[in-house]
């Protein structure tokens, strides 16, 4: 009870106390002038002194009686009370005072197991706002954080005390503390020994004094201000450490230094070697970074070197300025930024200035801002090699358009003279029409002027079209293993590193791969018609084409670049021998439909094409020979003709009567009046819709996407159509476009249609085959006796990568047959052994 009614009545006393004390022990005296310090203490006295009134007011010091009645207040029935009660009804009665003894014994139980009562020091109703707490937190934090001798200090604030402190001994603290990339620990003056030390550069040193002001003086030479040989008297000085010299604090107690400043050297950097070409054209460039501290970032800055491009072709007008390439340079995550080795990875394959020489420089900077710069290297900014000679001459005039505006015209005359036999050099449809496209934009702007936007956009589809002539979308594997080759003798003739040879070993070792399974499909496919053609074949293993993809390689690596052709002629002859043969019993209803369309869309390419040279000459189109008709071509547009005067398509229809957008003669000129395009358009639509009632595969999800693929194409030439016969010829254009994509979308799931009948027919005639062959000897895994004496094959076993799945199937199968009585006893008995080996 006396805790009780300490803790309620002086509660807000302690609190104050406390807060008063942690204030001292963190030293916050020390920051406020004398004054503020002064009248907080005032505030303080006052406030405790009142604290301490009211606090006496409430206190009771608690009694005997009140003590009794507290703990007799815990207790069932209040015995301690009931112990004190007399009898008062029934004295003398025997009966009577039996019970009332009963029951003053029962009360007498209860005592003796009475327990001390807990004190209850909650006082939350007094303290809602827990003012308590935050005293008491503020003086743990004086413990963890303050000192108790800075309570101590509050004495030399006194009027009298000043002099006495002085002369008791140092009045002053100071730090430094350098930057923190240093990583160098902050120094205490006051435990460092007069003399000389040494601190990094840029350190911040701070002085604090204390006492009467002017009593202590401070003098520096190590700021680099201006008059630091003078003496500073403010209590509180901070300053940046800039220079050796000399630190004193002039007065009692006082102290000298001499300082001497550690340099902050600048960083280097430098390139460790030439830039490389990646396997994909990016850059690679390997350097060297060091800095005393550590390097905080970096960068690259690329420009061309004018003077030592080869100033011709398409580089003799002058370049367009462009500003110069700049790449952050990666820096070391892990580790010591003191010194680190990296190498900058950067694709820049599509930029004006690849495969040209440029000037190189690194850069590095340190905290301090200080930058190291490594010595200009002149090298060739990588770029993607393209080994398609069609695809380096797309990316070469690609480079002289971004070169200068001025080469548009040559740029398209260039490619307008590559693309003039597009049968010969064009190995898929799809790049020639995008190139056609780029290639009339490109004509059309180059005359009437090419903005920076529509040059970028260009330079863009260029990029695009070299890319799919290069690596294409070939899905036959014969077409990707001869592009292999030839895309590895390109390499070795024009010295490709060892980086990009591998990466073409690998590609033809893929595609041979996917060639032999091909083969090996289209021999299991064929049966007997591969058996007789078997003798005008060249057999060979795949350990065979191993060992000598092996040797290849060898011959590649050690440089024997001769020997290495050799074999490679020799392997591309032998792949000669083993080509895929396919049946010549006439084309099935599907090639026929893939035939019809394909002509289809040359013979729309076509009509294109007189469509952009009807609207060229609308813009009273340059080149024009005196007295040619609108709609005539003149010689300087015979790249988009053929032989005889036929467009591109219309050349191997001679002997088959006129088709659809044909002419009417072999030497006769088309009507190229927009009532005359209308109408071819019109036959072409025609030919269409016979051509989709006639397609393979309805039903099918391949065969009805190609239904509706041609069904857009349709309505785009009906469209085409419409413009036409309204003179719009750039609206007939649009739409003649899209009817040129929905074809060759109709056609691609043609042909997925026409593959997924393939295969469902393979396996009906694997099936028909099977029983065909039913009547030959076969063990009981089914396999043919071998050839050459030899007791059995293991032909048809283990095909394709899932061998664990065929290897459940021939389990079953084996359990199969073995539960059928009917056969021999010696099969039965074989397969018994078999399932129990396995």
């Amino acid at each position: 009870m006396l805790a009780e009614r300490v803790t309620r009545a002086f509660w807000p006393l302690w609190s104050i106390v406390l807060l008063v004390i942690a204030a001292l022990m963190l030293g916050l005296h020390d920051m406020l002038a004398l004054e503020v310090v002064w009248a907080i203490a005032v505030i303080a006295v006052v406030a405790a002194l009142a604290a301490l009134v009211w606090g006496a007011r409430k206190f009771r010091m608690p009694s005997a009686a009140e003590a009794l009645d507290r703990l007799d207040r815990t207790l069932p029935g209040r015995p301690i009370t009931a112990l004190g009660d007399v009898q008062a009804v029934g004295a003398g009665d025997g009966a009577s005072e039996a019970v009332w003894k009963a029951h003053v014994a029962r009360m007498a139980e209860r005592v003796a197991h009475a327990r001390p009562v807990e004190p209850d020091l909650r006082i939350s109703g007094r303290d809602p706002f827990a003012l308590r707490y935050v005293a008491v937190l503020a003086f743990a934090v004086a413990l963890l954080f303050g000192s108790v001798w800075r309570v101590a200090s509050v004495a030399e604030m006194t009027p009298g005390a000043v002099a006495d402190a002085l002369a008791s001994g140092p009045s002053w603290e100071g730090w430094i503390e350098p930057p923190a990339y240093t990583g160098k620990p902050s120094l205490y003056l006051n435990d460092i020994r007069l003399g000389e030390f040494s601190v990094p550069e840029a350190s911040r040193l701070t002085l604090r004094l204390y006492g009467e002001v002017g009593a202590l003086t401070v003098a520096e030479t190590v700021s680099g201000r201006i008059g630091d040989a003078g003496s500073a008297t403010g209590m509180t000085q901070s300053f940046e450490i800039s220079q050796s010299g000399t630190l004193t604090i002039k007065g009692p107690g006082g102290a000298e230094w001499k300082i001497e400043v550690i340099d902050d050297t600048g960083p280097e950097i430098q390139a460790l070697g030439d830039a490389t070409r990646g396997l994909t054209g990016e850059m690679r460039q390997t350097f060297l970074a060091r800095d005393d501290y550590g390097v905080i970032g970096g960068r690259a800055e690329i420009s061309l070197d004018l003077a030592s491009v080869d100033r011709r072709y398409g580089l003799t007008a002058e370049p367009e300025p462009r500003d110069r390439i700049v790449l952050d340079l990666p820096i070391t995550i892990s580790g010591d930024r003191a010194e680190f080795e990296e190498t900058l990875i950067e694709n820049l394959s599509q930029h004006a200035w690849a495969t040209l020489p440029v000037k190189l420089e690194l850069f590095v900077h340190d905290a301090l801002e200080q930058e190291g710069a490594s010595k200009p290297e002149i090298t060739i900014l990588p770029g993607r090699r393209f080994f398609d000679p069609l695809a380096g001459a797309i990316i070469e005039q690609r480079r002289d358009l971004l070169w200068s505006r001025e080469n548009a015209a040559r740029a398209a005359q260039v490619l307008r003279a590559i693309s003039h036999r597009p049968d010969d050099i064009f190995r898929s449809e799809t790049a020639y029409l995008k190139l056609r496209v780029a290639l009339r934009r490109l004509e059309l702007l180059a005359e009437y002027g090419l903005s920076v936007e529509q040059r970028d956009e260009i330079a863009q589809a260029l990029w695009d079209i070299a890319l799919l002539i290069e690596d294409g979308n070939l899905a036959n594997a014969a077409e990707r293993l001869r592009q292999a080759r030839e895309r590895l003798q390109e390499a070795m003739r024009n010295g490709a590193t060892d980086e990009e040879i591998a990466e073409l070993m690998q590609e033809l070792r893929e595609a041979m791969q996917d060639y032999m399974q091909q083969l090996a499909e289209q021999q299991r496919q064929d049966g007997q018609d591969q058996a007789r053609n078997q003798q005008n074949m060249q057999e060979i293993t795949g350990d065979q084409l191993q060992q000598l993809m092996d040797r290849l390689q060898e011959l590649m690596e050690q440089g024997r670049m001769d020997e290495a052709q050799e074999l490679l002629d020799r392997l591309a002859q032998m792949m000669e021998n083993m080509q895929v043969t396919q049946g010549q019993q006439g084309q099935n209803p599907g090639q026929q439909a893939m035939e019809g369309l394909a002509d289809t869309l040359r013979q729309q390419q076509g009509l294109s094409d007189e469509t952009f040279g009807e609207l060229q000459d609308q813009f009273n189109q340059p080149g024009q020979q005196p007295g040619q008709q609108p709609g005539q071509q003149g010689e300087g547009q015979q790249g988009e003709m053929g032989q005889n005067g036929q467009l591109p398509g219309q050349g191997g229809n001679q002997g088959q009567g006129n088709q659809p957008g044909q002419g009417q003669g072999q030497g006769t000129m088309p009507d190229l009046s927009p009532e005359g395009l209308a109408n071819r358009q019109r036959a072409l639509r025609n030919e269409l819709n016979r051509q989709t009632g006639n397609l393979p595969g309805a039903g099918t999800p391949e065969g009805d996407a190609a239904r509706e693929a041609l069904g857009r194409a349709g309505q785009a030439m009906d469209g085409a159509e419409e413009a036409l016969r309204k003179d719009d010829l750039a609206g007939a254009l649009d739409n003649q476009a899209e009817a040129i994509e929905a074809l060759r979308d109709g056609m691609r799931n043609l042909g997925e249609a026409m593959a997924q009948q393939q295969q469902q027919q393979n396996g009906q005639q694997g099936d028909a085959l099977g029983n065909r062959q039913a009547n030959r000897p076969t063990d009981p895994l089914g396999r043919e006796p071998g050839a050459n004496g030899e007791i059995g094959t293991e032909e048809h076993l283990l095909q394709g990568e899932d061998v664990y799945r065929r290897a459940r199937e021939l389990l079953d199968e084996i359990r199969r047959r073995s539960g059928e009585q009917s056969r021999p006893d010696e099969e039965l008995d074989y397969l018994r052994r078999l399932l129990e080996r396995f």
